[in-house]
């Protein structure tokens, strides 16, 4: 579990690559790039504290996050725009898998436009395309054929460093299932990525956004399924990210600890401003939503707009 935390969590914040050589991950390789090409920093014995690990990286002059690296490395800078303009522009997107008789079209021809401080809702059955679609706009995945702007600049045409600083920099990622590493606090965890962001909330700030004030020395064994789910929140707006993409969040819970972990979704929407999307496969939560986009086969195949968003609280299903 604690591998396959931190590969989870090197792919979605800039981290490329995570070794653990031993069940107690005695040694920790982190890739990371540097004006596109790879760097290697190297920690042995690395204890399960955070802090006191970076304190060893210091002293010795290795690094496991880019505290210097990170203002070399390339960084995104999105096109201005007005308000009213969208944050993605997407058109005619495909994304296929395999060829001739193993061709698989997850997306056939999306059109969408998401703007700034939206809640949208994608809904949609499994196998519809909904977490293709998501990974595209998270820049975890790229489109065979068409059109993905994020604020006028096209991510297709970026290169892999500047894809890198996209996904570090500009969007926050909230996965069905946790990718917490077991042997760090909640407040540890959240400090994997105050470290590498640019302009960072403290962890607590971020814990205390989410509820989790009161728990933030806790391991994740010794917090509900819940209050993890929080953590993992918490972690992805700690970088104060533009968009925030939540990837069937409440999918593990049951309905009172799914209705808590929305409530801090939405909250996080309401008082920051980020740009919000939720795929799911649950139509009782389209109703919190600005927008519910419906997807089935590849296509968006309706659009609604609520006109108002549903109090979470009263939410059922």
């Amino acid at each position: 579990m604690v591998c396959a935390g931190l590969a989870a969590l090197a792919r979605t914040t800039g981290l490329i690559g995570v070794v653990a050589k031993s069940p107690c991950v005695r040694s920790l390789i982190f890739d990371f790039f540097r004006d596109g090409s790879a760097r290697r920093s190297i920690v042995a014995g690395a204890p399960p504290d955070a802090h006191r690990t970076l304190e060893i990286c210091r002293h010795t002059k290795l690094r496991i996050f880019p505290e210097r690296t990170l203002n070399m490395m390339p960084v995104h800078t999105p096109v201005a725009a007005p308000e009213n303009d969208p944050v993605f522009r997407v058109r005619g997107l495909t994304k296929i898998y395999g060829e001739k008789l193993a061709e698989v079209r997850a997306l056939s021809g999306v059109d969408l436009d998401l703007y700034p401080g939206e809640l949208v809702v994608l809904l949609g059955a499994s196998g519809s395309g909904k977490s293709t679609l998501l990974n595209i706009l998270g820049g975890l995945d790229s489109p065979t054929t068409g059109g993905l702007a994020f604020r006028g600049r096209e991510l297709s045409a970026v290169d892999e460093g500047d894809l890198t600083s996209y996904r570090r920099d500009v969007v926050g990622f909230v996965f069905q299932f946790y990718n917490l590493i077991p042997s760090l606090t909640a407040r540890e965890n959240v400090g994997l990525i105050t470290e590498i962001a640019r302009d960072p909330m403290t962890p607590e700030e971020a814990l205390g956004l989410v509820g989790l004030g009161e728990r933030m020395d806790h391991f994740p064994a010794q917090l509900s399924g819940g209050e993890q789910q929080r953590v993992a929140i918490a972690r992805a707006i700690a970088k104060r990210p533009e968009v925030l993409l939540c990837d069937e969040p409440t999918g593990a819970l049951d309905i009172k600890t799914g209705i808590t972990v929305l409530e801090a979704i939405q909250r996080i929407n309401r008082e920051l401003g980020t740009l919000t999307a939720i795929i799911t496969h649950n139509a009782a939560i389209a109703a919190m939503a600005d927008r519910v986009l419906s997807l089935s086969d590849g296509h968006i195949v309706s659009e609604k707009r609520n006109a108002s968003r549903a109090a979470v609280a009263g939410l059922e299903w």
